[in-house]
C-alpha cells in the first residue's frame, strides 16, 4: 500500500481523505475537532481511519490555527520596529471608512501597543536612496531591551524597504543576535509592495501568529513521526497552493485561509473534468458557509483581504482565493433577539459540545438540529451510522428555545431556522455573482461540505441556477482538494511608472530576480525543474485611479516591447470587469507580480463501476416546503446508485458524511465519473 493523505481541520469536524496509489482505493475518516488541542482530533482521525500512515508518501494539511490565533487575539507578545517618525502609522491606518454612516464603526485594535513600537534612526526615499543613514548603535540599544520586555516576536517594517531592504536586513541581524528566541518578521521578506500601512499590518500579523503556528507545525511533525510517517509534509496556503513546513514557519500569515481553499480548488478541477468552465463553489460546514466564483476553471484570486471583517479587520496584502464567508453552518445556533426576531448564527456550537442532537451536552438548537427535526437528516444514518443522532432531543430544544416563545409548532420553527440560513447563504452567492456583474443562471453550482448538499438545491432554486453538482466525498471535499494543490509562491515588487515611461530592461531584470527566488524555493521543496511554471503579471491602472488590475503578460510581449499590445490587454480586462474602458487615458504600471508554481502529480478518483443498480430504497417523512404536510420521500444510498441512474425529486441521497436533498421537479443523474448531476426545477 502506498498512500497520499490530506487532512483538513474545520470548526466542527477534522476530515481525512487518503488515496491508495497502488489500487486507486479511496479512504475517508471524520472525527470531531478538538479546539482545546487540535492534535487530539488529528490523532483520533488518523487512528479511526485504520490506515498505515507510515506507508504514506505525502501528507498535506490545512488548518485554522493562524486565523483563529488572530481572531481570538491569542498570539505572541510582539514588538514593532519602524522608521523614526512612523510610530503611529500602524494605529492610525487609513482615513477612509468602509461604512461612512455607521456610527458604531471602530478602527482595528492594533496587535502591537504603542509602548512596544520603537523608532529606529534611518530613512530611505521611494527610490531606495539613503536619506538618513542607519544608526546601528541606536538600533542595537533598542533591540537589546526587547528580551527584558518579554517580547516573543518582532516585526520590522521600515519605510520604503520594499524598494531597498538594506536597513531591514541590518536590523534583522541585530534581532537574531540580541533576541534569538523571538520570531522575526522582516517586511521585505513577506511583501515587497508599497502602501506602508498594509505592508506593516501584514508584517505584524505574520509576527503575531508566528510562534503559535511554528509550535503547532512542530507538534504536527512530531505527531506524524509517532505514526512512523517519513514522507513529505506540505501545508496549504491561502492562495490555493501548498508549501513546506519550513516556509510556513517563516511566513505563517500565508496560511490564514488555508482550510477553505482546498474545496474551491477541487470544485474547479471537478468542473474541468465535466467540461464545465464556470461554477459557483458552495461549501457549508459545521461553523460557516463559504462561496467562491470559478471562471474558466480558475478560482478567483484576490490580492488582499481583511482579517476580522470589513468593519474592523486588519489588512493582509497577500494573494488569497476570493471567498465570501457567512456564519451559517450546520452548527450555527438559532436564537431570538431582544425584539423577538428569529436569528441564525454567527455563533456556532462547534464540535464540542456541538448540536443538541449529538448528545454531547449541547443545549442550543442549531441548523443541524432543525434538519434532524424535519427528517432531512436521518438520525441513524449520520456518518454512515457511526454516530446516532437524538431527534427527540433536537425537537425538544427547538420547542423550548424557539417554537414556544414564538407561538409556533416545532416543525414551523425548524423550517424557519432553515429558511433564514438559506436566505443568508443565498445572499453570499449573490455577492460573488450578481454583485460582481455575473448572472448566476450562466453558472452551475458545486455543493459540498458536510451540510452543503442538504441545502444547495434550495439555494440554486432561489437564484435560478440551472444545475447543481454534488461531487464525490462531499463531506471531505476540502481535504480532497488539498491533494490537487500544486506548490505555489507569489512574489510582488512595486514598479511605479507610466506605461510610456517604463523601462522594459528593468522590468525583465526584476522578473528574472523573482523567478530566481521562486525557483530556489521550489527546488528546496522538492519540485522538479521540468514541472515548474512562472506566470508574470503587471498591476496596471488608468492614471488617477486608486487600485490597479492584475494583467497577465507573456514573455514574448515583454521582449517585443509592444506597449500598444499591453495596453489593449488591460483595456479589455477593464471593460469586462467594469463595463467600460478609457482608451484615451494614460496607463501606468504599479506592481510586477510573479506566480511560481511547482506542479505535483494529480490524485484522481477510481472509475465508477458500470454495474446494475443495487439500490434498495427506503422511505422517510421529510418536511420540505410545508411544515403541516411532510412528504413521503425515497431515501437512496449513494454507494448503491449506478452510472446513468435517474432519481426524481423529492428524494434524499445518503452517504458516509453527507446527505443530498432534492425537491419536487428536480432530477438527479449519476455521471460516469461518479458526480450527482441535478437539474434544478425552476418554477
Amino acid at each position: 500500500m502506498s498512500l497520499v493523505i490530506a487532512l483538513d481541520i474545520g470548526g466542527t469536524f477534522t476530515d481525512m481523505v487518503a488515496f491508495d496509489l497502488e489500487t486507486g482505493a479511496i479512504h475517508q475518516a471524520k472525527s470531531s475537532t478538538t479546539p482545546y488541542d487540535l492534535a487530539v482530533g488529528i490523532r483520533e482521525t488518523l487512528t479511526k481511519s485504520g490506515l498505515p500512515v507510515s506507508k504514506a508518501e505525502l501528507f498535506i494539511h490545512g488548518s485554522t490555527v493562524a486565523i483563529n490565533t488572530a481572531i481570538e487575539r491569542t498570539g505572541a507578545k510582539t514588538a514593532l520596529l519602524v522608521t523614526r517618525g512612523m510610530r503611529d502609522v500602524y494605529a492610525i491606518g487609513r482615513g477612509s471608512r468602509p461604512e461612512s454612516y455607521n456610527f458604531l464603526f471602530r478602527r482595528p485594535e492594533p496587535y502591537v501597543p504603542r509602548r512596544h513600537t520603537f523608532e529606529l534612526v534611518e530613512r530611505l526615499n521611494a527610490a531606495g536612496e539613503v536619506v538618513t543613514p542607519f544608526d546601528a548603535a541606536d538600533a542595537r540599544d533598542i533591540v537589546a531591551r526587547l528580551p527584558e520586555l518579554g517580547i516573543e516576536a518582532v516585526a520590522v517594517c521600515l519605510i520604503h524597504a520594499w524598494s531597498n531592504p538594506a536597513h531591514e536586513i541590518e536590523t534583522g541581524k541585530l534581532v537574531r543576535e540580541l533576541a534569538p528566541h523571538a520570531h522575526t518578521s522582516l517586511s521585505h521578506e513577506i511583501l515587497r509592495e508599497y502602501r506602508e500601512y498594509e505592508r506593516m499590518s501584514t508584517t505584524v500579523l505574520n509576527a503575531y501568529v508566528g510562534p503559535r503556528v511554528s509550535k503547532y507545525l512542530q507538534d504536527l511533525e512530531n505527531l506524524l513521526k509517532g505514526f512512523g510517517f517519513g514522507g513529505q509534509l506540505l501545508i496549504m496556503q491561502s492562495n490555493g497552493g501548498s508549501m513546506s513546513p519550513a516556509t510556513a514557519k517563516k511566513i505563517p500569515v500565508a496560511t490564514m485561509e488555508s482550510g477553505p481553499v482546498g474545496g474551491i480548488i477541487a470544485a474547479a478541477e471537478t468542473a474541468r473534468d465535466l467540461g464545465i468552465a464556470d461554477v459557483i463553489a458552495f461549501d457549508m460546514g459545521g461553523t460557516t458557509a463559504k462561496v467562491s466564483l470559478v471562471r474558466d476553471n480558475e478560482p478567483d484570486i484576490a490580492q488582499g483581504y481583511l482579517v476580522g471583517g470589513v468593519g474592523h479587520g486588519h489588512p493582509v496584502m497577500l494573494p488569497v482565493v476570493d471567498i465570501v464567508e457567512v456564519g451559517a453552518g450546520g452548527g450555527s445556533i438559532a436564537w431570538i433577539d431582544e425584539v423577538g426576531a428569529l436569528k441564525v448564527g454567527p455563533r456556532s456550537a462547534g464540535g464540542h459540545p456541538g448540536p443538541v442532537c449529538y448528545g454531547k451536552g449541547g443545549t442550543e438548537p442549531t441548523v443541524t438540529d432543525a434538519n434532524v427535526a424535519l427528517g432531512r437528516l436521518g438520525a441513524n444514518r449520520f456518518l454512515g451510522g457511526e454516530m446516532q443522532l437524538d431527534r427527540d432531543a433536537a425537537r425538544e430544544a427547538i420547542r423550548v428555545k424557539i417554537a414556544d416563545p414564538l407561538g409556533m409548532t416545532i416543525d414551523e420553527a425548524a423550517l424557519g431556522v432553515i429558511q433564514i440560513a438559506v436566505a443568508e447563504m443565498s445572499l453570499a452567492v449573490r455577492s460573488v455573482s450578481v454583485g460582481r456583474g455575473y448572472d448566476p443562471r450562466d453558472f452551475s453550482m458545486v455543493g459540498f461540505g458536510g451540510a452543503g448538499p442538504v441545502h444547495a438545491a434550495e439555494i440554486a432554486r432561489e437564484l435560478h441556477i440551472p444545475q447543481l453538482i454534488i461531487p464525490r466525498v462531499p463531506g471531505h471535499y476540502s481535504a480532497f482538494g488539498m491533494l490537487l494543490a500544486d506548490n505555489r509562491h507569489d512574489y510582488v515588487r512595486t514598479y511605479y511608472k507610466t506605461l510610456a515611461d517604463s523601462n522594459f530592461d528593468d522590468i525583465e531584470r526584476i522578473f528574472d530576480e523573482m523567478i530566481a527566488d521562486g525557483r530556489a524555493l521550489l527546488e528546496s521543496e522538492g519540485a522538479l525543474p521540468e514541472r515548474m511554471q512562472f506566470q508574470r503579471f503587471l498591476d496596471m491602472r488608468y492614471v488617477g485611479q486608486e487600485f490597479p488590475i492584475q494583467t497577465p503578460v507573456e514573455v514574448d510581449q515583454l521582449k517585443t516591447r509592444d506597449r500598444t499590445l499591453l495596453r489593449s490587454v488591460f483595456d479589455r480586462i477593464h471593460d469586462r470587469r467594469f463595463g467600460h474602458q478609457a482608451a484615451e487615458e494614460a496607463v501606468e504600471i504599479v506592481n510586477l507580480r510573479l506566480t511560481a508554481t511547482g506542479r505535483r502529480p494529480r490524485s484522481s478518483f477510481p472509475t465508477v463501476a458500470q454495474q446494475p443498480s443495487t439500490d434498495s430504497v427506503e422511505y422517510r417523512d421529510i418536511v420540505l416546503d410545508d411544515p403541516a404536510r411532510p412528504v413521503r420521500c425515497a431515501v437512496h444510498n449513494r454507494d448503491h446508485l449506478h452510472v446513468g441512474q435517474i432519481v426524481d425529486g423529492p428524494a434524499a441521497i445518503t452517504e458516509y458524511a453527507s446527505t443530498t436533498i432534492i425537491f419536487k421537479g428536480d432530477q438527479l443523474t449519476m455521471a460516469p465519473s461518479g458526480e450527482l448531476l441535478i437539474r434544478i426545477n425552476q418554477p
